[in-house]
């Protein structure tokens, strides 16, 4: 019998998402990708005249195959081949209903003349270039305003060759500030799977302004999916980020390796008044099964730059290793924006300086126009499930005075520790269950009973039971 909805229903619906938003967005955000779908044209690069022996340079072939399968895009599609060799090209964009397939033995290599990566104008919620003011080069694989667009294929590679970036940077003879390996902006049906990406010259893989579509009044299909991809760069090399979502909502982040020199995952969304001003938010951000290591930095960071919010940060089943920092927040007065409603568990740790920062005084502006009055909301922080081996410290935890970082929940947390001071908190305030070491003054007031519904995503018994009854109740329609 087909059932039809009344406005009865939908204020259902929309009750019960209120009450429990992660259990329908948890539910539904990472299952749809489409990395294998079949485009019913195909060519390969060498049709258009490119030399896979390393030196030759095929940025026009690159552009010209793109160019000539655009008019395939509202016929179903197409697929761009790149065989087996050594593909050297400088920055390319992609198109709509495009998918970017790589042969198990094909490397794309990033040309190392910067004239090949062109100069563009800096992201509105940024301002500037992230290092230095006015433009940034270009990412070597780009898209603006795309829809359905794949790169993958059988584990084939995309090396950015970034070691001339990186002496540049320090050196401090850049021009401009460095490009990212893969840029997508405004777009939507992004899937990036199966591929392994080398020595980028700043951040790896950066989404920036990709939104999803509102449906039934929630957000259903992910509009960005990284799945099975290794990230690689040494652990010395300057700001090579793995995966950095910005701005962007409905962003699914599974099953992946990253060892860089830098975040492995940096969750971002706008720097200072620029941020504040252009308001794009980053949220229903879900992460899971994520292996790495990363000598100066954190496994998930979340900030500086989140002045245009961050909310609705889910990550599960986590393993850093040789790392400095497990998960940190990094903010700073002038930020302005939010960092709320984030849950982190099953993560294990070892061999790990700080389980647990939180920064509050991360400085870095952009000029001397941003508000120092403009402090960031920092709340509903819960981890839970978190073991660790080796760490030095638990947790650095650093507010703000005058704006404290609260609602922070700590649960079922067992640390190895190797100092005799494990804690250090100041300007924040929680709450916390089974944690050893025993935690600092601000988080030793109890979960349970009285505050687990000032924990995010930490329920009742009676809750979660109440909560599964309703999922079962909206899978069932």
């Amino acid at each position: 019998m087909r059932r039809f909805f009344t406005l009865l229903d939908v204020l259902l619906v929309l009750l019960l998402l209120s009450e429990a938003p992660w259990a329908v967005l948890g539910s539904l955000h990472c299952d749809q990708t489409s990395s294998g779908v079949i485009r019913p044209h195909s060519v390969a690069i060498t049709e258009f005249g490119a030399v896979g022996d390393g030196v030759t340079l095929n940025t026009k072939a690159f552009q010209n195959a793109i160019f000539y399968l655009n008019s395939f895009a509202d016929k179903g599609g197409a697929q761009l081949f790149v065989p087996a060799g050594w593909w050297l090209t400088g920055s390319f964009d992609l198109i709509s209903h495009l998918t970017l397939w790589l042969d198990k033995d094909a490397v794309i290599l990033g040309s190392m003349n910067s004239n090949d990566w062109p100069v563009v104008d800096p992201l509105p919620s940024y301002g500037r270039g992230r290092e230095l003011p006015g433009k940034r080069h270009r990412s070597l694989i780009y898209g603006c305003n795309l829809t359905d667009v794949i790169i993958t294929g059988d584990n084939g590679t995309i090396d950015g060759q970034g070691s001339i970036w990186w002496d540049w940077f320090r050196n401090e003879t850049l021009g401009y500030t460095r490009p990212h390996l893969v840029e997508f902006i405004n777009s939507t049906g992004v899937v990036i799977s199966n591929v392994t990406f080398l020595n980028s010259p700043f951040w790896t893989i950066h989404p920036v302004y990709c939104r999803g579509e509102l449906r039934l009044f929630f957000w259903m299909n992910s509009q960005v999916v990284v799945q099975n991809v290794t990230i690689l760069a040494p652990l010395d090399s300057p700001n090579t980020d793995g995966i950095d979502p910005d701005s962007s909502n409905d962003v699914c982040i599974e099953d992946c390796y990253i060892s860089t020199g830098d975040d492995l995952i940096a969750i971002k969304s706008g720097w200072d008044e620029y941020g504040i001003s252009y308001a794009r938010p980053c949220t229903n951000i879900i992460i899971r099964r994520l292996v790495g290591e990363t000598n100066s930095s954190a496994g998930i960071a979340i900030g500086s730059e989140m002045s245009g919010g961050v909310s609705e940060v889910h990550a599960e089943s986590l393993q850093f290793f040789n790392s400095k920092t497990g998960i940190r927040i990094k903010t700073s007065p002038g930020r302005g924006g939010y960092v709320r409603n984030v849950y982190i568990s099953d993560m294990n740790l070892v061999d790990v300086n700080i389980a647990i920062r939180f920064t509050g005084q991360f400085g870095e502006h952009p000029d001397e126009f941003y508000d120092p009055t403009a402090l960031p909301i920092i709340e509903n922080i819960t981890l839970k499930d978190v073991m660790g081996e080796n760490i030095k410290f638990a947790g650095l935890l650093e507010g703000i005075e005058g704006d404290n970082f609260v609602n922070i929940c700590l649960s079922n947390i067992t640390l190895n520790v190797t100092t005799e001071s494990p804690w250090n908190c100041s300007y924040i305030h929680g709450y916390s269950d089974l944690v050893s070491p025993e935690v600092c003054e601000p988080l030793k007031e109890r979960i349970y009973p009285g505050h687990s519904l000032d924990c995010y995503h930490l329920p009742t018994h009676l809750g979660s039971v109440s909560n599964r009854k309703r999922g079962s109740w909206l899978l069932s329609w």
